[in-house]
């Protein structure tokens, strides 16, 4: 869906991306990570074909962005950071104008309209003015601008600054249920808490380089699941019995504790249960351990990989 080769930006006076390279897959979350000033701003629009990169480049389904942007924009839809709105345009005039600057044909736009509206929860407020709106409202308005066209590819630089934990859960609500929808997001975020609710995937960018780049733990995801085995007391054949069952993939133990990593569902982890008490280990607690995304951004980074 998105193809980054050997992407280098510079501004007059320094360069703030050095040869940053990957493939994200359709349907993914991408959380997009790093400190103030490590590029990910101008990373999102190069992707977005709003800045012209000095080498490498960018594909949307293939199409190079520097060859036909308006092509790669007509699948994107973008939400910077500080966005604008018209304050005195109603709901029902912000959403009809981002249409017709999008290419939406006039006789399609209500239809367009309506359905964008519904999926924020803006039906009710379409006579509302822009600039009456809370900043949440506003951020939900902003989106609706973003995604009326139907976009293959979402990106959004800190969509959740600014807002309340009802609004942050509500955006989050909506972003989950656009990945379900076959929309492809890139989601640019110092909320880590929050970016874990609906990522799929982590993306470290630090002084302009790709330092991580990885598929994180989320249901529906084919990947192992880590569970923690906390024991009543030391039991020296764990090993063995742990390696008799082959939905553990490995291990780390460690003491009264271990670190399973487990590929298989809830009724794999039921019979796992059952085999362990069968045997006589002393079980106390079998539970699902989510991977941290501050831990995973704060801890070493690992060579990057593609996905």
């Amino acid at each position: 869906m998105i193809t980054v080769e050997d992407l280098v930006f510079e501004y007059p006076t320094r360069r703030v991306l050095f040869g940053v390279s990957f493939t994200i897959q359709e349907g993914s979350i991408v959380a997009l990570v790093g400190p103030n000033g490590a590029g990910k701003t101008t990373l999102m629009r190069c992707i977005a074909a709003l800045v012209q990169p000095f080498s490498g480049h960018v594909k949307i389904e293939g199409i190079q962005t520097t060859v036909d942007p308006h092509a790669c924009q007509r699948r994107l839809g973008y939400l910077s950071d500080f966005f604008g709105l018209y304050d005195q345009l109603t709901i029902r005039q912000s959403l009809h104008y981002a249409a017709r600057i999008r290419g939406i044909q006039e006789s399609d736009i209500p239809k367009r309209l309506l359905q964008t509206a519904e999926r924020l929860a803006l039906t009710d407020r379409l006579e509302q003015k822009a600039g009456e709106l809370s900043r949440g409202l506003r951020q939900r308005l902003a989106i609706g601008q973003a995604i009326i066209h139907h976009p293959k590819v979402l990106l959004l630089d800190e969509p959740a600054s600014g807002l309340d934990p009802e609004a942050r859960k509500t955006l989050s609500r909506l972003l989950i249920q656009l990945q379900s929808e076959g929309m492809t997001l890139i989601v640019s975020s110092h909320i880590l808490s929050e970016l874990e609710e609906y990522s799929s995937h982590l993306m470290v960018i630090r002084d302009g380089r790709l330092r991580d780049f990885r598929p994180i733990r989320l249901e529906g995801h084919e990947h192992p699941r880590r569970l923690r085995l906390h024991l009543a007391r030391p039991f020296q054949g764990l090993p063995d019995i742990l390696a008799q069952f082959d939905a553990i993939q490995d291990t780390q133990i460690e003491n009264l504790s271990a670190i399973l990593f487990f590929q298989g569902d809830l009724d794999a982890q039921h019979r796992l249960l059952r085999h362990l008490i069968l045997a006589d280990v002393p079980v106390c607690a079998l539970q699902e351990e989510k991977e941290n995304l501050s831990e995973l951004y704060l801890g070493p980074a690992p060579t990057p990989t593609r996905s």
